[in-house]
């Protein structure tokens, strides 16, 4: 990873970004004149969809934003601890060694942190994962088979057997396409030596997610029955470490 400072402002490349980067990037006004939008996600906030130079694949800029109680006082600064403790640089780093690794997660390309006194803020760029729609998305419209479901619980422990910890592992930020699930929103993420008690913590979180779900949607095509399958490919899962 590379670093690259001005006044202010630093700039984390991950090895896929293009030496070009510039501050401006991680700026939707700058891609919209340019006509580089390409799509838009919206949740609590908008994350936009950016056609990169060279019509590359689609990138994702995400703006941080706070959450809960620290929202009312503050919409997106955090006090600065530090440039290695920042969630931008966090999270970039940890998707460009889980992605190294061969993990289903999207490839990384840089991080804009902005400091300003003892605050700071911040954005990230990653690859968008072509093919795939959020797990929700999906459910809305049909039905996994058993084996899908077993697939995606064989998934979840490949990520527990490795350490990896998602602190919000949530049915949308599941990906499904090409075959395959994909993890994505990795932000205060980190590496944990693997243990029952945070690895079951993740999981129960994740059935409150799809419960959620189903009580806003009652056609969304998940069951008990469905969890029960994820449980069985995810205990297979964990028990081949």
């Amino acid at each position: 990873m590379r670093l690259r400072k001005s006044s202010a402002t630093t700039l984390a490349l991950a090895a896929a970004a293009p030496d070009s980067l510039a501050t401006e990037w991680f700026n939707a006004e700058f891609w919209r004149e340019q006509g580089r939008i390409s799509g838009s996600s919206f949740g609590r906030y908008t994350t936009w969809f950016i056609r990169p130079p060279e019509d590359a694949t689609d990138w994702v800029l995400r703006h941080y934003w706070r959450g809960g109680l620290m929202e009312k006082f503050s919409k997106d600064a955090y006090f600065f601890t530090g440039l290695e403790r920042t969630r931008a640089l966090a999270e970039l780093k940890l998707l460009e060694q889980l992605h190294g690794e061969g993990l289903p997660v999207p490839k990384p390309i840089a991080a804009r942190i902005v400091k300003n006194a003892l605050w700071y803020s911040a954005d990230i760029l990653i690859e968008r994962i072509d093919g795939c729609v959020d797990l929700v998305a999906f459910l809305e419209k049909q039905a996994m088979t058993t084996e899908q479901w077993q697939q995606l619980g064989s998934t979840l422990a490949r990520f527990h057997r490795r350490g990896v910890y998602h602190a919000d592992l949530n049915a949308k930020n599941i990906l499904i396409g090409n075959g395959e699930f994909y993890l994505i929103d990795f932000d205060r993420g980190e590496l944990r030596t693997p243990a029952s008690q945070w690895q079951q913590s993740n999981i129960d979180r994740l059935q409150r997610s799809f419960n959620k779900e189903k009580g806003k949607q009652a056609g969304l095509h998940f069951s008990p029955e469905n969890w029960q399958q994820l449980l069985a490919g995810y205990q297979a899962g964990m028990d081949q470490g």
